[in-house]
């Protein structure tokens, strides 16, 4: 299983936010560059990175980050937040991404789903953050009442070639992944997905471990790391083989 550390930006800083919550912030460096080569070290292969202020649809100075991060780090990124317009996707990959995130546009624009997964076939994630099962989009901020499962069916028809589901109740509270929607969402495609939320400690990471006969094939990390409930390395070495 693949462990995924995960910075999300605002503002250029290192930020977390509780249950998706705008307000409920707390930043943990102005360095986000030097966060991603720490990740690095501790043997991480993959960086999760979304983009805060475009997620909620404030203008974004955090592309040139980005960029920075991918030449820098010697990380694959996956990358989202505010990737709308086929443009948003093509820029975000030229910048050194190797996979683009869409969630909005997944609900808001299916169609973009599809043309991105066509001219950038295997480098398009879709996103569903989802509370009690609903989607929500826009940052978070805008329940869709859609399905968590249902989407990701369809983000699989439209070509996408992984889910990330976060459950946004669980996020930034360590205390444990929802695995009942986890498990939902993996059955409802065959497509590697990817769980965010709530995870906080190892045995977290070993019940998420255990979906993955279901399709789970991955989990990403924030607050956990940056709290020291968990340790990225000992991680890595538990569920990847090796640092």
């Amino acid at each position: 299983m693949l462990i995924i550390p995960a910075i999300d930006l605002r503002g250029g800083r290192c930020v977390r936010l509780l249950q998706g919550d705008p307000a409920r912030e707390k930043a943990y460096s102005d360095d986000p560059t030097a966060v991603a080569a720490a990740f690095a070290a501790a043997g991480a292969r993959r960086l999760h990175v979304v983009d805060l202020d475009g997620a909620f649809g404030a203008w974004s100075g955090n592309r040139p980050l980005i960029a920075r991060i991918a030449r820098d780090a010697g990380l694959s990124l996956q990358v989202g937040g505010g990737l709308r317009r086929l443009g948003d996707v093509e820029a975000i990959l030229e910048a050194g991404a190797t996979w683009a995130i869409l969630g909005t546009a997944a609900i808001e624009d299916p169609a973009l789903v599809r043309e991105a997964a066509a001219r950038f076939p295997g480098r398009i994630l879709v996103g569903i953050d989802a509370r009690e099962g609903r989607v929500a989009v826009r940052g978070w901020q805008a329940d869709t009442g859609r399905d968590a499962a249902e989407v990701a069916a369809e983000a699989m028809a439209l070509g996408a070639s992984g889910v990330i589901h976060t459950d946004i109740a669980a996020d930034g509270m360590l205390t444990g992944p929802n695995l009942r929607e986890l498990e939902r969402v993996a059955a409802a495609v065959s497509l590697p997905v990817l769980a965010s939320g709530g995870i906080g400690t190892l045995s977290h990471l070993e019940a998420v471990a255990a979906l993955a006969p279901r399709g789970v094939a991955g989990a990403i990390l924030g607050r956990a790391l940056y709290e020291g409930t968990v340790d990225l390395g000992a991680a890595i070495r538990r569920f990847q083989g090796g640092a």
